[in-house]
């Protein structure tokens, strides 16, 4: 079907020729391009459209739901329409000797996709689209534009700076009063609202493209479709070769046309073959190359995070060797203290009666009434030195139970 309606775009500039030399249309009237495909159910405010029929200036095309057609104008450019859209062709101005010209179209609502042709090849800048938000100059290339409710957005699909078909490299001017943004990128977007300058241009998503490719659904759809049988095809070749051959072409250029719009599609297929076929090997090349540094990095942080655990358990050990050990010699200092404050204590406590009994002894000596009396002494000795060890006593206990509490504590 491509094959096709790349014949068919050949041929309307030769229909357009004629159509220039032999009708002299009004302004109301004016012809702007034929109707190459369809799907659903497509409307002017006159009439609904069918394959062949011819599209003039200032109609409003309208797609309905599962709906779409596709406008092949008179300088070889494509108009295709999604499903509820409307659009309208404002200016169409082209002269075939020269391919100078000038074409506006309005999207009121839904989708357009531009394949710009002569004129946009002459000029770059002669293909303009008006959107609610602003307007999308077309620099020589196929973009597609999506206009909802106070949003509209712009995809570049055209070939980019290094394109493989030595065509002029593509874009589009998404602007307004406040701003203005250019797509230059193969599948780069950008969006307007109502009020606000163009956002900047990204590389498009996956369920994006999804949205753009859905409004497009409806006319893929009618061309695969399995009614357009070989016999239908060969009927629609023969009727543009009589129209060829009307306009004066000989057998011998009627096949060098078809022959040389087929290659041209080969070739673009070819082309866009190889571009997607070398992407997809750098994004498993990247994706490699992304997987083998996230397995280093997590390898890396795992035998960091073993070392420190090591480090810590090897310092908590050391750690616990050293409060083993300090525990150990307090426990000693400790046990040293209370002993010699124990010896000491003793020392103190047997010292002392001693004296006292020497002095008892010398008294006796000398005053044997006196000694008699001094008996009661050596009782008050004793409840004294009962008192220190009990003191002495309850000291201990008392370090031993803050000993355990410490331990305890510890452990």
């Amino acid at each position: 079907m491509k094959k096709f309606l790349s014949v068919v775009t050949g041929l309307i500039l030769m229909i357009s020729t004629s159509v220039f030399a032999e009708e002299k249309l009004t302004i109301e009237k004016q012809l702007v391009g034929i109707v190459g495909a369809i799907s659903g159910t497509v409307k002017t405010e006159t009439r609904e459209l069918k394959a062949g029929d011819k599209i003039y200036l200032n109609e409003t095309i309208v797609a309905g739901a599962g709906s779409g057609t596709q406008i092949l104008l008179l300088d070889q450019s494509t108009f295709t329409i999604g499903e509820d859209s409307e659009v309208v062709m404002d200016t169409f101005i082209f002269d075939p000797a020269t391919n100078d010209g000038k074409i506006v179209a309005s999207v009121k609502q839904g989708s357009l996709k531009v394949i710009s042709g002569l004129i946009s090849k002459k000029n770059p800048d002669s293909l303009t689209v008006e959107v609610p938000e602003g307007t999308l100059g077309s620099r020589g290339t196929e973009f597609q534009t999506i206009v909802s409710k106070g949003k509209t957005d712009t995809l570049l699909i055209g070939p980019g700076k290094n394109n493989t078909l030595g065509m002029r490299p593509g874009a589009v001017l998404v602007g307004n009063n406040l701003g203005s943004t250019l797509l230059d990128n193969p599948y780069s977007m950008a969006s307007m609202t109502k009020g606000k300058a163009p956002g900047q241009a990204k590389k498009i998503t996956k369920n994006q493209l999804k949205k753009f490719n859905k409004k497009m659904k409806a006319l893929r759809v009618a061309k695969l479709s399995p009614e357009e049988k070989k016999g239908k095809r060969k009927e629609m070749k023969k009727q543009l070769r009589k129209e060829l051959k009307s306009m004066g072409f000989e057998k011998e250029e009627i096949k060098s046309i078809i022959k040389e719009n087929i290659q041209k599609d080969k070739e673009k297929k070819v082309a866009i073959k190889k571009e997607r076929a070398e992407k997809k090997k750098a994004k498993k090349k990247k994706a490699k190359a992304e997987k083998k540094k996230n397995k280093k990095k997590k390898a890396k942080k795992v035998d960091k995070k073993k070392g420190k655990k090591k480090k810590a358990t090897k310092k908590g050990s050391k750690k616990k060797k050293a409060t083993k050990k300090g525990s150990k010699k307090k426990k000693a200092t400790k046990k040293k203290a209370t002993k010699k404050k124990a010896t000491k204590k003793k020392k103190a406590v047997k010292k002392k009666p001693a004296k006292k009994k020497k002095k008892a002894v010398k008294k006796k000596v000398k005053k044997k009434k006196k000694v008699v009396k001094k008996k009661k002494p050596k009782k008050k000795i004793k409840k004294k030195v009962a008192k220190k060890r009990k003191i002495v006593k309850k000291k201990r206990a008392a370090k031993k139970k803050r000993a355990k509490k410490k331990r305890r504590k510890k452990k």
